[in-house]
């Protein structure tokens, strides 16, 4: 299944992710095919809805190379891990554990093969759902210092919200 007909098959009651997924991805001028599609495939991971990752992974590959499919997919199983990790040292009071190292492999931080502003992009989209203030911030930073605009951050954290939302609409519809 295609994400346009996951979408256009979502009940009235969320007919405000059907218009906001038109006008972010279908009529997407913000974002290059590979940070909107990589957003869209991330995100979906991260909701955990098989139905929209199979859907999402399915459109995306119709539109950039699997490369970006699979990297994509890289930054939201990182993040996942690295969002718990993270937002555990930064929730707690007791301060020694920022202090102590991670010792997670996070070989897909390098090895994803993707263009590295992108796949920072996907790691900032995934890191918000995930709420993990100190990951977001660090992405923030690391896309910025990189080139990309505040312009563009807005636009994939709008992605970002908009296929994290589609997820409980799909398992509720």
């Amino acid at each position: 299944m295609s994400m346009d007909v996951l979408i256009d098959g979502l009940p009235d009651w969320a007919k405000d992710l059907r218009l906001n997924y038109s006008s972010l991805v279908r009529n997407n001028q913000d974002l290059t095919a590979e940070q909107l599609w990589g957003t869209v495939v991330s995100c979906a991971v991260a909701t955990r809805n098989a139905k929209l990752t199979q859907a999402a992974v399915a459109s995306a590959g119709a539109v950039v190379s699997a490369t970006v499919v699979e990297a994509a997919k890289t930054a939201a199983a990182v993040m996942g891990m690295n969002n718990i990790f993270y937002r555990f040292q930064h929730l707690s009071t007791n301060e020694k554990y920022s202090t102590m190292p991670a010792r997670l492999r996070m070989n897909g931080l390098r090895t994803h093969g993707a263009d590295p502003v992108d796949f920072e992009l996907w790691c900032l989209a995934v890191s918000a759902i995930n709420g993990c203030g100190k990951c977001v911030d660090a992405h923030e930073r690391v896309v910025r210092e990189k080139g990309a605009t505040e312009e563009v951050v807005m636009q994939v954290i709008r992605v970002a919200s908009v296929i994290h939302a589609i997820g409980p609409a799909v398992e509720a519809s």
